[in-house]
């Protein structure tokens, strides 16, 4: 079943296949469990239920594995919503069957690139609940460099949806006990694109780059506590520090009448 009618222009929103997009979430949550100890997001920053008008994710963009963790979120937390994304064009062309997940083809840097995330914008803002999600830094870039610097489409995209929120989402994947890295998760403080109104792009730009930032700090300074308990997991991935090593601890555990923990520090 698909979420939409199929595109008879290049201009329309993509079709989403209800079940491709539960396929590929599948596969997401299974590659991401293979590579990291957790998603986990952060108690402090998550939010409430958001209202049903349109929604800009907004997130740093530190690792390739931005849109795999964003997939994990985006299931979880807004699961029940059309969401979409812009994705390199000449990539979109490689991977054809993205057009089925819901991104779409923009050519960086470019004016027809920019007219074309903006009419794309207006066509997910028109449905019931449309999320867009947008890394703005363009290009990656390491969580501590600041200041954080946005493209300028993103001020424009958010003039655009009255009514909506902004939301900013941080991203860190630092290591902690286990052999694996942790993905981290903060979405910041949403701010509201009607508390925006009469700013010019330049000006809004700026705010929802402090937003971000605020949000960065906060969850480096979490990173750095390495408090568990601040995190909600909402993935648990394999554990385990390696065969020689676990074979030894499961050998001591059986011979003490303990049951063996695969983790390096359990929860």
């Amino acid at each position: 079943m698909d979420c939409r009618p199929a595109s008879s222009s290049p201009d329309e929103l993509p079709r989403i296949s209800r079940r491709l997009l539960r396929l590929f979430r599948w596969y997401a949550r299974r590659y991401v469990r293979r590579h990291f100890d957790a998603v986990r997001l952060s108690r402090e920053g998550a939010p409430g239920s958001l209202p049903r008008g349109p929604v800009v994710v907004y997130l740093n963009h530190p690792s390739w594995w931005d849109p795999m963790i964003a997939v994990v979120v985006g299931a979880d937390r807004l699961g029940d919503r059309p969401q979409y994304a812009p994705i390199e064009r000449a990539m979109l062309d490689r991977y054809r069957f993205f057009r089925r997940l819901g991104f779409f083809g923009l050519k960086p840097r470019s004016r027809r690139g920019a007219k074309r995330l903006l009419a794309m914008a207006d066509r997910v803002f028109s449905l019931s609940g449309g999320v867009l999600w947008i890394t703005p830094q363009g290009d990656f870039t390491d969580p501590r460099v600041r200041p954080v610097r946005f493209f300028s489409g993103l001020g424009a995209v958010v003039q655009r949806m009255p009514g909506g929120l902004a939301l900013p989402m941080a991203l860190e994947y630092p290591f902690w006990e286990e052999r694996k890295p942790e993905a981290l998760v903060r979405f910041g403080e949403p701010v509201s694109a009607d508390e925006l109104a009469g700013l010019d792009r330049k000006r809004i730009n700026h705010v929802l780059e402090a937003r971000l930032t605020e949000a960065q700090d906060a969850l480096a300074e979490e990173a750095k506590r390495r408090d568990r308990g601040a995190f909600e997991v909402l993935l648990s991935g394999t554990t385990g520090v390696g065969a020689v090593y676990d074979s030894w601890r499961w050998l001591k555990a059986r011979l003490r009448g303990r049951r063996f923990d695969r983790r390096h520090m359990p929860e």
